[in-house]
């Protein structure tokens, strides 16, 4: 039995193979388009990779020949720590650890569920954009020292914004109509996506169960089920509360033990939506679960620690939802 260690870059990869004592057999720096080669030249061997920018080609690519996984780079990272770094050092020790049997894997997602993902995420990262065209309107108007208490985004505000009452530069003019040209694009592409993720969830048994719960729409239950994956490789809901960052970091010394703050581990944006959902379901959908649960709280500690906590809670739910796959149903008190 052969295992590979491959150390991935953006357009070649170093490979160290090692055999059963641990001894290098051969080490080699190939380019990724001919990884395949590679792989089937050592066919039915062993190898671990690390979650890159574009190791998802590279994994499929490798999977058809070799017995792949992935590396949890925050392992790699932990242990490799060294004076001395390079591709051959890291090789080398990626694949010690897979021989020890001690590399702690990362979950590599199917090819259905990554298109989710990247759907998902590209509507944020549009939203975000427009966010930010918008946010220079405001400063735009704040710098020509334009008081208003209106929203320049509002259909009444697009018109003063285009109109001639507004008493402004020519160069802030010129801005202002390239500023609200790109909201204007940027809005019609995250409609475009809008749609397909409509179609979508629509179309999946977990988002509609999902999309039972108050707060939670099409955009919602598909990020939050694409962010999550397979629920069926959590055996129990602190595991995906601690996927999703969630689990309070633990501190014991001697008798001693306290609760931080939260770990903010594994997926950011699983940890973003849930808290989206959760400030719908409270304050805008008044869901009495997770509302009483979240005032309660609020009381006692702050807002902040209040609604991290109620996503916690939603979390759990979504968990139970999707194992037992129930409708939203919690009990007439929170627990």
């Amino acid at each position: 039995m052969n295992y590979l260690g491959i150390d991935i870059h953006k357009d070649e990869s170093y490979i160290a193979v090692l055999d059963d004592d641990g001894e290098v057999v051969e080490e080699i720096r190939v380019e990724n388009a001919n990884l395949d080669e590679i792989a089937e030249q050592y066919a039915g061997s062993q190898a671990a990779i690390e979650a890159t920018s574009n190791y998802y080609t590279i994994y499929d690519t490798l999977d058809q020949y070799l017995d792949v996984v992935v590396a949890d780079p925050r392992q790699i990272k932990a242990i490799g720590t060294a004076e001395v770094k390079n591709d051959r050092l890291d090789a080398k020790l990626r694949e010690q650890l897979r021989r020890a049997g001690m590399i702690a894997t990362s979950y590599v997602p199917s090819e259905e569920l990554r298109e989710r993902r990247a759907l998902v995420r590209g509507r944020k990262k549009l939203v975000e954009k427009r966010t930010d065209f918008k946010n220079e309107v405001h400063s735009l108007l704040d710098k020509q020292g334009t008081a208003y208490d209106w929203d320049p985004f509002s259909e009444e505000g697009r018109e003063i914004l285009v109109g001639e009452d507004l008493s402004i530069g020519i160069v802030a003019q010129k801005l202002l109509v390239s500023f609200l040209t790109v909201i204007d694009e940027l809005t019609a592409q995250i409609e475009a996506i809008e749609d397909l993720i409509e179609e979508i969830a629509a179309s999946l048994e977990e988002t509609q169960l999902l999309m039972t719960i108050p707060g939670v729409s099409f955009y919602s239950s598909l990020l939050i089920t694409a962010e999550i994956g397979e629920i069926g490789r959590f055996d129990e809901a602190k595991e995906v509360v601690s996927y999703a960052g969630l689990d309070p970091v633990v501190r014991e010394s001697g008798d001693s033990r306290t609760e931080g703050g939260i770990s903010k581990r594994g997926s950011g944006n699983l940890r973003w939506i849930l808290v989206q959902c959760v400030h719908t379901a409270v304050h805008r959908c008044n869901d009495p679960y997770l509302g009483r649960f979240y005032a309660r709280l609020k009381r006692r500690k702050n807002h902040q620690i209040a609604i991290v906590a109620t996503a916690r809670k939603l979390l759990v739910s979504i968990y139970h939802m999707l194992t037992r796959k129930e409708a939203y149903d919690p009990p007439g008190v929170s627990a």
